[in-house]
């Protein structure tokens, strides 16, 4: 049965995101009606969003037309899930208000289906307490949230919480609410995904994010991976069918839906739970696992002294978790892929890590400054087996994942076909 969507459209610059939401969730089969606030007609045109949704755009409550049958009534009724999106701190406060004095606050107000709103706003309006009160309120109420994510503004020199979740991420929460019908923001991040697609019955293992190595109880060694690459490939492989184990270090980025997400500080705690992990018929090593770590770390803060302003740490090699799941002949995924962040001769120093490490795949991306790959939403890969090298356009992260995983999914198959 199709799934319909009814996308109110909020008044904010990440309004533009819906338009690739629109064309990502009809890929995907569904059907999507929008409603559009008035403020949205000033960032994203009706034309656009009804080329996009082959359907009527809706903007006015008083329609002679439409509210002639009670459009508003109508519209709130005949979808399976209405979704906020962007939800700004304006529409927000009018939802929890219970205002319904245009056809986007009528609709809320009239529907009875579940409702997934997609915050997105200035990091400090986000964390007003204003805000912070009408969200409380909102998911007492039964809202569902996904979102918003952390990272930079629009506005020049602003970052923090309040980025809209990716149009990936969003379809992700629809289909968790759809299948599962979570109750509230804390439910809807454990709902798993229906196991339905080219990886339905696999069990994929990712890692992803930096590690933390404590030089003392307030200092630790790591380095500048946001999770963002990893995480995306973990929500891709979930939505891909999979059964999904994702091993994670330190991050501020949300844990994808539909995946079991296991949190760690330190290499050697990371190694010990991907070994717990297994087996898995993909493994994905995207984290950048500190190289080092502190031999004997200060149980108190180290301190400056008169005679030592600087001190002496001794440094010990951490486990390389990569070699050793992929030379693990007892329970070594069927296919085993790394990452390679390098700063120069990035595919040369991939294919030697290919080799060196025992991986059958190798993904390796230019992370110098200059790329803002580290902590972007932008990469550049290149995909190195032992066939070759492959060098992808610049995408998306969430592109770059779900490339990667049909690609893994794809070779599983050819695999087991030519075995028979």
């Amino acid at each position: 049965m199709t799934q319909r969507i009814l996308l109110v459209i909020g008044g904010g610059i990440a309004a533009y995101k819906c338009l690739d939401l629109i064309r990502r969730a009809r890929e995907r089969g569904m059907s999507v009606r929008v409603v559009m606030t008035k403020a949205a007609t000033e960032f994203v045109t009706p034309l656009s969003v009804g080329a996009l949704s082959n359907e009527r755009v809706f903007t006015d409550l008083f329609d002679l037309d439409d509210e002639r049958e009670i459009g508003h009534i109508r519209l709130s009724r005949s979808s399976d899930i209405v979704v906020v999106a962007p939800a700004t701190a304006d529409l927000l406060a009018r939802m929890a208000g219970g205002h319904a004095n245009d056809l986007a606050t009528a609709v809320l107000m009239a529907t009875d289906k579940p409702v997934l709103v997609a915050p997105a706003m200035n990091p400090r309006m986000w964390t007003h307490p204003a805000t912070r009160r009408n969200v409380a309120l909102l998911q007492a109420d039964g809202i569902r949230f996904v979102g918003p994510n952390s990272g930079e503004m629009a506005e020049r020199g602003e970052a923090g919480p309040g980025r809209m979740a990716e149009p990936l991420e969003i379809l992700d929460a629809i289909g968790a609410v759809l299948s599962r019908g979570a109750t509230s923001a804390a439910s809807l991040a454990a709902v798993p995904q229906l196991h339905v697609g080219p990886l339905s019955g696999r069990h994929v293992l990712v890692t992803s994010g930096p590690t933390h190595e404590p030089i003392d109880p307030v200092r630790y060694i790591a380095n500048r991976s946001s999770g963002k690459q990893g995480h995306a490939i973990a929500a891709a492989a979930a939505r891909f069918g999979a059964r999904v184990t994702l091993v994670s270090g330190p991050v501020a980025v949300a844990d994808p839906y539909g995946c079991t997400v296991i949190h760690v500080e330190t290499a050697a705690k990371m190694l010990e739970a991907v070994k717990a992990a297994l087996p898995a018929d993909i493994g994905v090593f995207a984290a950048a696992v500190a190289d080092w770590r502190v031999a004997n770390a200060g149980v108190e803060k180290i301190k400056k002294t008169a005679t030592q302003r600087t001190p002496s740490l001794e440094l010990v090699e951490n486990p390389d978790i990569l070699r050793t799941i992929a030379t693990n002949r007892a329970q070594r995924p069927s296919l085993v892929i790394g990452f390679a962040a390098e700063t120069e001769d990035v595919v040369e120093h991939a294919k030697k890590k290919r080799k060196s490490k025992g991986a059958d795949w190798v993904v390796a991306n230019d992370v110098s400054p200059e790329t803002n790959v580290m902590g972007g939403e932008r990469n550049t890969v290149h995909l190195v087996t032992a066939k070759g090298v492959e060098t992808w356009p610049e995408m998306l992260k969430t592109d770059v994942a779900e490339a990667l995983v049909m690609r893994a999914a794809e070779h599983l198959s050819r695999n087991e076909a030519a075995a028979e």
